[in-house]
């Protein structure tokens, strides 16, 4: 793909220097480890309450669950690194660690897109079809869709796995704030350009934002087309209510992906610290709020954390 440098070298571990020239590290460090310390939290609630209340068994919850779990193992690949390097200034990761946190980084990423593409199709039904929902999704089924959703997932990091581990590298530095797949390409001895083409442009953009983004976008035209032909005013209003924080869980999810795009296309370069801004918001952000909107909007779940929390002040 690119011309190797002669001066490549085996190596054993990175140093990671992202947040060498930001100022207030440890304020920022302490900011990632409470956001991080609140999405286990609220995932951990969703899953533990959904699994302990057999009348929670149902599609819509187990995608939840799903959710919930992604959202852990995502923010984990990352957070992790970030609270090592500027609360515990272990600046210093093994390639092994490295490689293995920037694999389970994307797959988190691109199963977090398939799980918020399952949860649309499944209000789509459940509002286009609610007579039939219960025949069409059953529990069985959603399992199957998302045990389908993590073997594609896999699948897909696979090349980009691969090429991360067969590049040659320069010198042990990764100049952001953890290990990504554009972070360790950037750290080789190698032209980066034609390693985004492949494995991140088509494989990721055009197949994340062309193809799920305009999944989801269709399923709210069915939806919005359903709820409109509606006559009662109150069904409109709770139709449109048992959307609204999966509509809040897409829009965090796409709009820093869409608005890094759309500065690309513009030619607007960022300088590192923007974009290791960008980064640790795209991260952190959307694992926090995925669990937070569901378990604040969604009534089963208030109403049984509510309970939760009285049973235990009681």
């Amino acid at each position: 793909m690119g011309a190797t440098n002669n001066t490549t070298v085996r190596v054993s571990e990175f140093i990671i220097t992202g947040f060498d020239h930001l100022s207030h590290q440890k304020l920022l460090g302490s900011i990632i480890l409470i956001t991080y310390v609140l999405i286990l939290f609220f995932c951990s609630i969703n899953v533990g309450i959904v699994v302990a209340d057999r009348r929670l068994h149902s599609p819509m919850y187990i995608f939840i669950c799903n959710l919930a779990i992604v959202d852990i193992m995502f923010s984990t690949s990352c957070s992790v690194t970030m609270i090592a390097v500027v609360l515990a200034e272990m600046k210093t990761i093994s390639y092994n660690s490295c490689i293995t946190s920037m694999h389970i980084y994307h797959l988190g990423d691109v199963t977090s897109c398939l799980a918020i593409t399952l949860m649309a199709v499944d209000r789509m039904i459940a509002i286009s079809l609610p007579l039939r929902y219960n025949s069409i999704l059953t529990n069985t089924r959603s399992i199957m869709l998302i045990v389908a959703a993590w073997i594609i997932a896999m699948g897909s990091m696979v090349p980009i796995t691969l090429t991360a581990d067969s590049v040659p590298y320069c010198q042990p530095v990764i100049r952001y704030v953890f290990c990504d797949y554009p972070a360790m390409i950037r750290a080789a001895c190698v032209d980066p350009e034609p390693y985004f083409q492949i494995p991140v442009l088509i494989g990721k953009w055009l197949w994340l934002l062309a193809g799920h983004f305009t999944l989801i976008f269709l399923t709210y035209v069915v939806i919005i087309y359903t709820v409109l032909r509606l006559k009662d005013k109150g069904s409109r209003k709770k139709m449109f209510s048992t959307c609204s924080s999966h509509v809040i869980v897409v829009s965090t999810y796409y709009a820093p992906k869409i608005v890094s795009i759309l500065l690309t296309r513009i030619g607007v370069k960022l300088n590192l610290t923007e974009r290791n801004a960008v980064i640790i918001v795209a991260s952190v952000l959307p694992p926090l709020i995925n669990p937070v909107t569901y378990c604040l909007t969604t009534k089963e779940l208030r109403t049984r954390l509510i309970n939760l929390l009285t049973e235990k002040r009681v």
